[in-house]
C-alpha cells in the first residue's frame, strides 16, 4: 500500500536520501523530502526534529531518518513523544521494530550500509504491520514515559 513517507538526512547521507527518494517514488509512494537540498554541512538535529514534527502533525504516515551513522538523527527524532524511531542496519530489526515497537520512523547510517541494504530495510519497515496484543501496553508507555520505579 502506497503512503506518504517523510525523509530527512544530514549532509553525510544526502546521496542516500536522494536515491531512496527516487526509489520510493518509483514504488508509488508520495515522498515528503524535508531536506537538506545539498551535501553542504548541516546539523542533523534540525532535520531529525523536522521529521518528528511531520510525523506528529500527520503530514506523513512514516519516516526515514538518515545520517552518517544513523545514531545522532535517531536520537533527535526520538525527542518528540509522537515519534518512535528505530536505528536499524539489517532487515530483521527493520521488521521487528514495526511488529513489536510500532516504530513510525526508521533510521539508517549511510556510512555503515549500502543503498541495496537500505532499500531492503525500508521495504521490510514499510511492509510489516504492528502485532498489537501484548506489545500495545509497552508501546503506549513509550509515548507516556514515567521517570520513577514501577513495580510489575
Amino acid at each position: 500500500m502506497a503512503e506518504t513517507i517523510a525523509i530527512a538526512s544530514d549532509h553525510a547521507a544526502f546521496e542516500m536520501k536522494a536515491a531512496l527518494t527516487e526509489w520510493l517514488r518509483a514504488e508509488g509512494h508520495e515522498v515528503l523530502d524535508l531536506g537538506p537540498d545539498s551535501a553542504a554541512s548541516v546539523d542533523y538535529p534540525d532535520y531529525g526534529y523536522r521529521l518528528a514534527e511531520a510525523i506528529a502533525a500527520g503530514e506523513a504516515a512514516r519516516g526515514i531518518a538518515l545520517c552518517g551513522s544513523g545514531i545522532g538523527i535517531s536520537i533527535s527524532v526520538n525527542r518528540h513523544p509522537a515519534a518512535r524511531c528505530a536505528l536499524v542496519n539489517e532487515v530483521l530489526s527493520a521488521r521487528l521494530c514495526r511488529e513489536h515497537n510500532d516504530a513510525n520512523v526508521i533510521a539508517l547510517g549511510a556510512r555503515l550500509i549500502g543503498i541495496e541494504q537500505a532499500k531492503a530495510c525500508v521495504s521490510a519497515f514499510l511492509s510489516t504491520g504492528f502485532a498489537g496484543d501484548r506489545h500495545q501496553r509497552r508501546v503506549d508507555k513509550l509515548s507516556h514515559p514515567r521517570f520513577h520505579k514501577e513495580h510489575a
